[in-house]
């Protein structure tokens, strides 16, 4: 028995190139980065002070009461939940409200919340920690926050695999649909790492650029952390229909793995099971697939092992293939990257566009693949599919393709 189509019918998000789906785009058509010098943080001793934060966030209207009780990551959650419900054109009443719901992941918690407690109680000697620590800082308050404000009463929960935190929360709420738990499901990531306490820990990796992020050049020297936060809506292809959606693209099958190895060192096996086996879940040959948004982080290790990932998972059908990190505009945005990264995906298929690797110079002959250098490409994409691979060795990869009825 054939499973049930799904379908995505709205797209929402908010990072450093812009506050809706339209800006974040546009900038990446153009390989305009989001990248530059922190400016809306204490960055006290850090050394790195290069991010992709977002500027100024959009008006919201969330009134006070409820606001005092969100951390940063809950509120971007919210922003591009609501308008992938928008888009959508989701009218939730009593009569549908209990079959849509919501899988919001993060990467980590609520740094904002945590970080300001710390040095509250320890550095300015306050006595007691804000009252709202615990439910602003846990990680399933996203996805909570998101059912309150858009009123959803059907499955609602987080998930957290760090890097790959949005292909599992997206994967995850496909099964609800496939179980038949829910007809509409909103799933992303969200993540609010500009703070000091996270920026110091990742410092002490000494995985960050000093400059901005160049995946897959020969000249990368890291990854650069940005925020923000991603939303799709997935709904069965029948549900859609009936109630006259236009639908962007269509969910195809997903891939995940574990490298069982290390915590911090990647393989090339674990990747590489995750992109075969997303193939096989979407029934799509190599050669289907025309667009690979790759993890792409900007470290040595990562590109090159990616590369050999793809192709190991392609065999020759890697030489025909669009890949591209948009990393290299929007920054590692952790818990987040992967949401923004499907809607680069999905606006590819709709839109006929490759958008690019910003910030490339130098070619890497351990990262031999087309990796569309500096400018966008027009190419029509049938398939495409979003890698994200994690500390922890978790590895989860989605696919998307053009909607056909």
């Amino acid at each position: 028995m054939a499973r049930p189509r799904i379908v995505i019918t709205g797209l929402g998000g908010v990072c450093a190139l812009g506050t809706d789906v339209a800006a974040i785009w546009d900038a990446m058509r153009a390989g305009r980065s989001g990248i530059g010098p922190l400016t809306t943080v204490p960055l006290h001793d850090l050394k790195v002070n290069t991010g992709a934060e977002i500027k100024t966030l959009p008006e919201h209207g969330i009134e006070h009461r409820r606001l005092v009780t969100m951390d940063r990551f809950s509120l971007l959650a919210v922003i591009a939940a609501r308008e992938a419900a928008a888009q959508a054109g989701l009218g939730i009443d009593e009569n549908n409200t209990r079959r849509v719901g919501a899988v919001i992941g993060a990467g980590v918690a609520g740094w904002e919340t945590i970080e300001d407690n710390y040095r509250g109680i320890l550095l300015d000697g306050r006595p007691r920690a804000n009252i709202f620590s615990v439910p602003r800082a846990m990680t399933g308050a996203p996805a909570g926050q998101v059912s309150m404000d858009l009123g959803l009463r059907g499955p609602v929960y987080g998930v957290t695999s760090a890097c790959s935190t949005a292909n599992h929360s997206i994967s995850s709420a496909v099964d609800q649909l496939l179980l038949g738990r829910a007809d509409v499901m909103l799933a992303g990531g969200t993540e609010a790492p500009l703070v000091w306490g996270i920026l110091k820990g990742w410092e002490a990796l000494r995985v960050l650029a000093k400059e901005t992020c160049r995946p897959f050049s020969a000249d990368r020297e890291g990854l650069v952390i940005g925020e923000g936060a991603g939303v799709v809506v997935l709904e069965t292809l029948d549900h859609a229909l009936a109630r006259g959606a236009t639908i962007l693209a269509e969910y195809a099958g997903a891939g995940m793995s574990a490298d069982a190895t290390d915590i911090v060192a990647p393989t090339v096996d674990g990747p590489t099971n995750a992109i075969r086996n997303c193939l096989e879940d979407a029934g799509l040959a190599p050669e289907d697939v025309d667009y690979v948004n790759a993890h792409g982080t900007g470290t040595k290790a990562n590109d090159q092992i990616e590369t050999q990932a793809i192709r190991g998972a392609f065999g020759a059908a890697a030489d025909r293939l669009s890949v591209s990190s948009t990393k290299s505009m929007h920054g590692h945005c952790l818990g987040a990257t992967a949401a923004i990264e499907l809607i680069a995906c999905v606006k590819a298929i709709t839109d006929g566009v490759v958008p690019p690797t910003a910030n490339y110079r130098e070619a890497d002959p351990a990262c031999d693949l087309d990796v569309t250098p500096n400018a966008a490409r027009q190419r029509e994409i049938r398939a495409a599919i979003s890698n994200s691979f994690a500390f922890g060795g978790t590895n989860a990869t989605v696919a998307v393709k053009a909607y056909r009825p």
